[in-house]
């Protein structure tokens, strides 16, 4: 092994050397927040936290560089102090969240319908694939996207192509003003009145429905806010409360994600949809909650997964068990022949002899 002159990086391409010469298998770790998340995880810890620290930032140009293994925590407390912000909100699901599980895991917060997602914001990235080798793809720009985009590639792959030792990040400028507001709605309502309001010139930044009441978040310049919620009505909620509760959403440790924990170590089980945000109330047993104007839809519920996937199949979209014990239907909507192809020539090309996160994406990959 030639070093790299940085200790931790050569410590991890060492590990996989060895792993890979010895047939074994590792399990990618950062603070271990969403271990729950995907399949069950295979062979020996191998530890990303030493890989820490923010390489490079420059908010006059919104762009910011970090580690793997930095704390989510870090990098948003540095990027707060220059007024700037991660616009997709990645849950962290723990103090010991990092920014490399950020990426690997894909997933966003309240915001993402508005925002976008992980990927939208992720402009290059440097990884150590199957076979040891440090790759680095993309840039620091966004015209210097182009090809097979590798770096986006990432967001959501759950360390199968290999490890995220560092990620350049696309940052914005945090909203001058927001407000909350609250309506007394059920579901099918809820829905038509999200839909309706999507296709208007409104600041609406998120919105999650649950137990009949609707949420709606508005975020921008001040003139705007003030405008919409003189034209939405509603009730205004205080601005400490609102904090508190998106939060709580973006975390997932309010009151419906709380009594879904609970409902979960009885024998239920979690499920993500995503579907069309113009989809109607799906007729399914269980607590929900909506999200993302409709297109999210949390599901506590007993019902089978192939019922559940089924009926989410049937108005365009598909269903993730995010939480439950029994994963034996699967953790990932099924893929088509083709898009499994694509996944195995993926992980033969990064990771040839299977090291790294087998089968936390699917059981074969």
């Amino acid at each position: 092994m030639t070093p790299t002159a940085d200790p931790a990086l050569d410590r991890l391409i060492d590990q996989i050397q060895t792993a890979r010469a010895a047939g074994g298998r590792l399990d990618i770790r950062g603070g271990g927040t969403k271990s729950f998340y995907g399949e069950a995880p295979q062979g020996e810890p191998l530890d990303v936290r030493p890989l820490a620290g923010i390489s490079s930032y420059e908010p006059s140009e919104l762009v910011v560089t970090v580690r793997a293994g930095t704390p989510l925590a870090e990098l948003e407390a540095a990027l707060a102090g220059q007024g700037q912000w991660l616009p997709f909100e990645p849950p962290r699901h723990g103090p010991g969240a990092t920014v490399g599980g950020m990426v690997a895991a894909g997933l966003a917060g309240p915001a993402r319908a508005s925002a976008g997602g992980v990927r939208d914001y992720v402009l290059g990235a440097t990884l150590v694939n199957g076979k040891a080798e440090v790759l680095s793809f993309g840039g620091q720009v966004m015209k210097n996207v182009a090809g097979y985009d590798v770096s986006r590639l990432l967001a959501g792959s759950m360390g199968v192509l290999g490890v995220i030792a560092e990620v350049s990040l696309k940052v914005l400028p945090q909203p001058v003003a927001t407000a909350t507001l609250r309506f007394e709605l059920e579901q099918a309502a809820a829905l038509a009145r999200l839909n309706q309001w999507g296709g208007q010139p409104l600041p609406l930044a998120a919105s999650a429905w649950w137990d009949g009441m609707l949420v709606l978040r508005l975020a921008g310049a001040h003139a705007a806010v003030d405008a919409a919620c003189r034209t939405l009505g509603g009730e205004a909620i205080d601005p400490a409360l609102a904090a508190g509760f998106w939060a709580g959403l973006r975390d997932q440790h309010d009151e419906f994600f709380v009594g879904a924990l609970k409902a979960v170590a009885g024998g239920a089980t979690l499920w993500r949809l995503s579907v069309p945000q113009t989809a109607p109330p799906l007729a399914l047993s269980g607590e929900q909650l909506i999200e993302w104007g409709g297109a999210q839809r949390w599901l506590c519920t007993s019902t089978p997964a192939a019922q559940l996937r089924e009926a989410a199949a049937a108005v365009g979209g598909h269903a993730v068990l995010f939480r439950g014990a029994d994963k034996g239907a699967g953790v990932f909507a099924p893929l088509t022949p083709a898009l499994a192809r694509i996944q195995r020539q993926l992980k033969t090309a990064f990771d040839p002899d299977g090291v790294l996160n087998p089968g936390r994406l699917y059981p074969w990959l």
